[in-house]
């Protein structure tokens, strides 16, 4: 098994809109990369913020999972102070989608780590491994680990992808298996079949 370079990834991986690696002063950088691809946080955002009932203890439960537990918010459009990024509370975390659409090839297995710049911040971001034959927009989780508030830019660089390239090719892909998440477009919360 081999990591694909950066050609690789042009010939192989189809993804859309595909950047290039470029300086991009005064944003946190996205694109193709040596060896991975940098993927960005698109401006559609699901934060976490539960409010208590009365008498009650909420439970996360993901066989049963409330959209009530997150406010919805669009950077979109919303433009002058404050309308390039969200803000994460305290301890708390957001679900957000990528600007970018993937397709994995049937002999590949991506795995995505969280950029260092956020995670130097507290910052952490979660994604299961790409399986092969998955394609879609990744529903990312960021998680604020801070007891402070913290910010998350919209439309740049949040994760990167790597791309493992298998010696054979898997019997069963994520699209034989007809995998809930198959071409999930929008923020996608927990799901149980």
């Amino acid at each position: 098994m081999g990591v694909l370079c950066d050609t690789q990834i042009r010939e192989l991986i189809p993804i859309k809109p595909f950047a290039t690696a470029e300086k991009r002063p005064g944003r946190i950088s996205f694109g193709v990369s040596s060896y991975g691809y940098d993927i960005r946080v698109g401006s559609k955002f699901k934060i976490f913020t539960p409010t208590p009932r009365t008498g009650q203890i909420t439970v996360v439960d993901p066989k049963e999972f409330s959209p009530d537990l997150f406010v919805e918010v669009d950077c979109e459009g919303r433009g002058g102070e404050g309308g390039d990024h969200v803000i994460i509370p305290p301890n708390s975390f957001a679900l957000c989608e990528t600007v970018e659409w993937i397709e994995i090839p049937r002999d590949v297995l991506v795995v995505c780590v969280g950029k260092s710049t956020y995670a130097r911040c507290g910052l952490i971001v979660n994604v299961t491994p790409l399986e092969p034959e998955w394609r879609g927009k990744i529903t990312l989780e960021i998680s604020n680990t801070t007891p402070l508030p913290a910010k998350i830019y919209a439309n740049e660089g949040i994760a990167q992808l790597i791309f493992l390239k298998a010696d054979r090719v898997c019997a069963m892909s994520y699209a034989d298996k007809k995998g809930k998440y198959q071409d999930q477009v929008g923020l996608t919360l927990p799901k149980v079949d």
